[in-house]
């Protein structure tokens, strides 16, 4: 939980705990416990204008939230976590999940107690993590990568104490040529130096949509990779992990599981839509990727 909500609770518990002083003085009849029950309401106070699909924030104590947990707790206890700090998270195709995960993953990373972390929008064809966190200033890594400031004047702080967070930037006409540059390949080397305490993660384009991913893979330490369940086909999912290469792949995310129960689905999810495409000035509407989130991880056999 952000130190940002946390002020907001204890401003309305202090608030709560006036109001009851006041009316208690002023007439001293009334009985104390009827505003000791008073419940917190914290609609009043303004909060992050963030995405509400990043429940890791909005929903910490929601079974989608401790999957995110999981998944942070599965690659810190990898073999060779201690060398794993860049991490690219992708999937076969659109509409998948794949930046609604690798957003909730770094807040999950930030919230740990030994680790900061940084969130990387590298989707420059179609960047969903500035509207998720709010942010009006879209210079990101596409303006660094033709330009010549330090990587530092781009990145950007979220409510989340210890997420910082690079947004993609003006959507380029070459983001496969910026994405295979040799600047594209330092900033990876940069970020992961200059920041040893963090985990870096990359928000990346599809496999088989795009060719960026294939680019960005040769530079990280390692992938996730996100499949939509009932959607993406066994085949396209092995012609992907073929394409990007076994040896990297930490695991696989399951995504939109649909429940068993319909109380599992009404306790903890909503059904709101989610807005997901790849091209240009786009709005193709889909399902909510989080309505019916499971999370499933499974290592990927290193046997070819």
């Amino acid at each position: 939980m952000s130190r940002i909500y946390k002020a907001l609770q204890k401003a309305e518990a202090e608030r709560v705990a006036g109001e009851k002083f006041l009316k208690s003085s002023l007439n001293p009849d009334i009985e104390n416990d009827k505003f000791s029950e008073m419940p917190l309401n914290l609609d009043e106070f303004e909060q992050p204008d963030y995405d509400k699909h990043l429940v890791s924030l909005f929903q910490p104590g929601s079974l989608a939230s401790e999957q995110f947990r999981k998944l942070r707790t599965f690659i810190r206890g990898l073999e060779i976590s201690s060398s794993v700090k860049t991490i690219m998270v992708t999937s076969t195709v659109s509409d998948e999940g794949k930046s609604f995960v690798a957003a909730n993953m770094a807040i999950g990373m930030a919230n740990d107690l030994d680790h900061h972390a940084l969130l990387v929008d590298c989707d420059l064809r179609n960047p969903t993590q500035a509207n998720n966190f709010a942010i009006s200033d879209h210079r990101g890594v596409s303006d660094y990568l033709v330009g010549n400031d330090d990587i530092s004047k781009y990145l950007m702080d979220t409510s989340t104490e210890k997420l910082t967070i690079l947004v993609s930037g003006k959507i380029p006409e070459n983001p496969s040529e910026l994405i295979g540059s040799k600047k594209m390949e330092a900033l990876v080397s940069e970020l992961k130096l200059r920041y040893k305490d963090r985990f870096i993660i990359f928000d990346t384009t599809p496999v088989l949509a795009t060719s960026e991913a294939e680019i960005l893979a040769k530079l990280v330490d390692g992938i996730i990779f996100v499949v939509r369940a009932g959607k993406t086909p066994r085949e396209t999912i092995m012609q992907a992990i073929e394409n990007l290469g076994k040896e990297k792949i930490l695991g696989i995310v399951l995504n939109h599981v649909e429940f068993k129960t319909s109380g599992l689905h009404s306790r903890y999810f909503g059904a709101d839509g989610y807005y997901y495409s790849y091209g240009h000035n786009k709005n193709v509407p889909c399902d909510s990727l989080w309505e019916k989130f499971i999370l499933l991880i499974k290592k990927i056999s290193r046997r070819s």
